[in-house]
């Protein structure tokens, strides 16, 4: 059931709102520096290429066993590969619904250039950014780091927000914690390639896409 006092979404961006699971694939297979090695990978084994850590959850050039580093690197450098991530289906006429029910919302997005990303998402946002408020954050060297728990208080304070009146929406295990560590809701998306959550968060509500999320957050309240 949803928290009867819901009133502000913070929404992740990749595995979200955005397909960050076709960027890989492409910058794996049409990369000059990659895909003569990846010549001929299939969709379906991604995850082969890109072995999903616990804590994550989802699929993370970092986790490459050898070429993890050098490859998020060459992805943030090259802007045909970084934007080639596109909205999922639905994506602004759910962002719509919601707010023309009233909520405020939020794009939450961890990353490791802020610049190019808050580029993208106003250019690929444009439709919504009336009502839709865009925030990055610098990521820290560690997928674990407290960067988007940190973030997440400052948004706080920034706009006047009560962190019990507000749910993140990630696919990502990790910031599972930084919702519940910033005071606020935790809703996780299960996109592509997600794996299951750790039993200590099993009771985290999770959808399949933004519709799902969006019935969810407009059904009778409890």
């Amino acid at each position: 059931m949803v928290p009867s006092q819901i009133k502000n979404i913070f929404w992740d961006v990749d595995g979200v709102l955005a397909n960050l699971n076709h960027a890989y694939f492409n910058f794996l297979t049409k990369h000059p520096n990659y895909r003569e090695r990846y010549e001929g990978l299939k969709w379906e084994q991604l995850p082969e290429v890109l072995p999903i850590i616990p804590e994550y959850g989802s699929l993370e050039l970092k986790t490459h066993p050898e070429l993890g580093s050098e490859m998020d690197r060459d992805f943030c450098a090259d802007q045909a590969f970084f934007r080639d991530r596109p909205l999922y289906p639905g994506v602004i006429e759910t962002l719509k619904r919601l707010d023309a029910a009233g909520f405020k919302q939020f794009t939450m997005s961890a990353t490791f250039d802020v610049e190019a990303k808050t580029a993208y998402l106003n250019d690929v946002l444009a439709p919504v950014t009336d009502f839709l408020t865009i925030e990055c954050v610098q990521h820290g060297a560690f997928m674990h780091d407290t960067a988007k728990a940190d973030s997440l208080r400052e948004c706080y304070k920034k706009y006047d927000l009560n962190p019990e009146e507000t749910i993140l929406v990630d696919d990502r295990i990790y910031n599972q914690h930084a919702a519940i560590d910033s005071g606020a809701h935790p809703v996780r998306l299960r996109c592509e390639f997600t794996t299951e959550l750790p039993e200590e968060l099993s009771w985290i509500p999770e959808f399949k896409d933004l519709g799902a999320v969006a019935d969810w957050l407009t059904s009778p309240r409890g």
